[in-house]
This record gives C-alpha cells, sequence and structure tokens, in this order.
C-alpha cells in the first residue's frame, strides 16, 4: 500500500493552479473536466503519480468557496530553505502567514503560507546531514 493523494475542493480552479504551480513550482500532472456532473480534477505534484502522492484538487463549477472547518491542519512541504521560501512566495504574491523560524518548543525551521482557498501549507526547512 502506499498513500497517493489528497484531496482539496477548490473555489477558483486557474487561481488554484496558478498557485500550486507558479507558488510551489509543482505540474500539472493531469486535469479532466465532468461535465455532467460539473466539476473538474485537476492533479499536481512534484513527482509524476507513479513516484509521488500529489494532491488533487477538486473545482464544482457552482461552488465558489468552501468552509475549511477545524478536523484539516496543513499540508506539509520539505524546501532547503524556508527564509527563501518565503521569500520567493511573497515575490510572487503567495500569503506567509507565519514568516520562517525555529519551531516553538524545539530547532527545526518551519513557517507557513496560505493558498487562494485558505488552506495552510508548512514549509519545514531540510536538515543538514549533520543534524
Amino acid at each position: 500500500m502506499r498513500l497517493l493523494h489528497t484531496m482539496l475542493r477548490v473555489g477558483n480552479l486557474e487561481k488554484s493552479l496558478a498557485f500550486y504551480t507558479q507558488v510551489l513550482g509543482m505540474k500539472l500532472l493531469r486535469r479532466k473536466d465532468y461535465p455532467e456532473g460539473k466539476f473538474t480534477l485537476a492533479f499536481v505534484g512534484y513527482q509524476d503519480e507513479a513516484h509521488g502522492t500529489v494532491l488533487e484538487l477538486t473545482h464544482n463549477w457552482e461552488t465558489p468557496s468552501y468552509h475549511l472547518g477545524d478536523g484539516f491542519g496543513h499540508i506539509a512541504i520539505e524546501v532547503d530553505d524556508a527564509y527563501r521560501a518565503c521569500e520567493n512566495t511573497k515575490k510572487l504574491g503567495g500569503k506567509v502567514i507565519r514568516e520562517a523560524g525555529p519551531m516553538k518548543h524545539g530547532n527545526t525551521v518551519i513557517a507557513f503560507i496560505e493558498d487562494p482557498d485558505g488552506y495552510k501549507i508548512e514549509f519545514i526547512q531540510k536538515k543538514s546531514p549533520e543534524s
């Protein structure tokens, strides 16, 4: 068994695709419209689905936004430099909600950003080999 994908419902697919591909550097792996069901599925990720876990962005054509609730936490992405990742996110129009720095009660460097629908994404700085 292996984890295949996480599904997020998005209100504006084009805005979300721009965020995940341009701001976070993921690739659009596949996209399909389902006219009878009035929805589109788009899969994005850093690797193809055969080699890595991806995100499924589900856009229900008649639903412009969602209430995220309090059960979902965040998506985590490993980055080489969390400080630089925050700078790049801001330069590309993304929203940083917690600047890079050591986590509370630890020394791992983390940061949080937010996608266009309000989903939280954590940057976790890759540890050096001697850590």
